[in-house]
């Protein structure tokens, strides 16, 4: 009787659902395939798929502040690029033209960049000031100060000790010398080894506590298809430098907030803002302290992008970080975040900061000009968008 009610109960596969699920997965995918024919195999060449996490790295730091700020109700910062240009021009400035350390001056410019982000989330959390509007008068008084400070020139910075803190290559001795590096497989080996020693960890404790879960095939075939791919790329990084420093930084931006956003109590205020902000307010949270947390933390991190985006490229001027936002705002829309805020993931997010960093890096090894590349990605953000509100109205939400 009871193996028959635990029958009953055995989820079966929804094809719809699977698809609806991971239909940016399947986008990406696709995309993926479509641009290594179109571009003759050119988009696997090694160099090429170490720029494409490098490239993209400034997307996927600013969009993890932009996500939670997204799902507090859909709310957006439109400044990110501004305070990267203020930041990253103040950063210039001090290092090349006053000769300041380099330790005080990264530590300024995250002062820096957190003081703006307090600034605005004090009148969009405790004032309610809306944040179109507050975030809109930030973009053109942080770029404003951006050109003030760089006095509307460019200014570049060749202290190598500051370049290496953010785009030097890892070397581990032993592992690699100058025509062989193993460094990037043993990293990879070793992450394969945590993705599934979790998977195991996790179907226990449930199994333990007589919860539901997916089938063995599902969750550990999962993983065997992300750690092929992860391999994969490992062995391209072994043909071309190995591991960036800035890849290092990415990443652990990356696993941070995503252990913020799904394993604390903290992260959960976030999507329960966004679910329902009266019912959030009547059981106890601060909101408005959340809103604050969530522009005052975008802050940070477009004060830690300014520093990336000025190593990465040498230089600041008063056009850097145009458009930063965008992007970012894209990589969480495409990568399932609602436009209604109360739901999305920073897998979601990676997932659509790669859509956007594989569209690009395909469409400029075909020599496809800008003007494409962002008519492209505008069709893709708005397929997305559409995508999201017609699943809510299917829901009913």
């Amino acid at each position: 009787m009871s193996t028959k009610k635990e029958n009953q109960g055995t989820p079966k596969l929804n094809m719809g659902a699977f698809l609806t699920k991971n239909s940016m997965v399947i986008a990406l995918v696709i995309v993926f395939i479509l641009f290594y024919f179109l571009t003759d195999g050119r988009l696997l060449y090694a160099q090429n798929m170490s720029n494409l996490l490098l490239q993209n790295g400034y997307v996927l730091v600013i969009a993890c502040g932009m996500l939670l700020c997204i799902l507090t109700g859909g709310n957006i910062d439109l400044s990110v690029g501004s305070v990267i240009c203020m930041v990253g021009g103040m950063a210039a400035v001090l290092i090349t033209n006053h000769g300041f350390n380099i330790y005080l001056t990264i530590l300024l410019c995250l002062i820096v960049g957190l003081a703006a982000g307090v600034w605005q989330g004090y009148w969009i959390g405790y004032v309610r000031i809306p944040p179109f509007i507050t975030t809109l008068g930030g973009m053109f008084i942080f770029r404003g100060f951006g050109r003030l400070i760089l006095d509307s020139k460019t200014v570049s910075v060749q202290d190598t000790s500051f370049l290496n803190i953010f785009t030097a290559y890892i070397k581990i001795p032993g592992l690699d010398t100058g025509d062989r590096i193993l460094s990037p497989l043993i990293v990879g080996i070793l992450a394969v080894a945590i993705i599934f020693y979790n998977t195991f960890s996790s179907r226990a404790k449930k199994a333990k506590k007589g919860y539901r879960q997916n089938s063995a095939i599902a969750d550990y075939g999962r993983d065997a298809v992300i750690s092929i791919v992860l391999l994969f790329y490992c062995y391209l990084l072994c043909q071309y430098k190995g591991i960036s420093v800035m890849l290092v930084w990415v990443v652990a931006i990356c696993l941070i907030y995503h252990f913020i956003t799904s394993k604390t109590a903290f992260g959960r205020y976030f999507y329960a803002v966004g679910g329902n902000e009266k019912a959030t307010k009547l059981s106890g949270i601060n909101t408005n302290k959340v809103y604050f947390i969530a522009y005052a933390n975008m802050g940070l991190l477009a004060g830690l992008c300014g520093l990336l985006c000025l190593a990465r490229v040498g230089s600041v001027n008063g056009s850097t970080g145009t458009s930063f936002e965008m992007d970012a705002i894209g990589a969480c829309f495409i990568g399932g975040a609602s436009a209604y805020g109360g739901s999305g993931t920073i897998p979601g997010v990676i997932i659509g900061a790669l859509l956007l960093g594989v569209i690009n890096m395909g469409m400029s090894i075909m020599g496809i000009g800008d003007s494409w590349q962002y008519v492209v990605k505008g069709g893709v953000l708005l397929v997305a968008v559409i995508f999201d509100v017609i699943s809510h109205r299917k829901s009913g939400k």
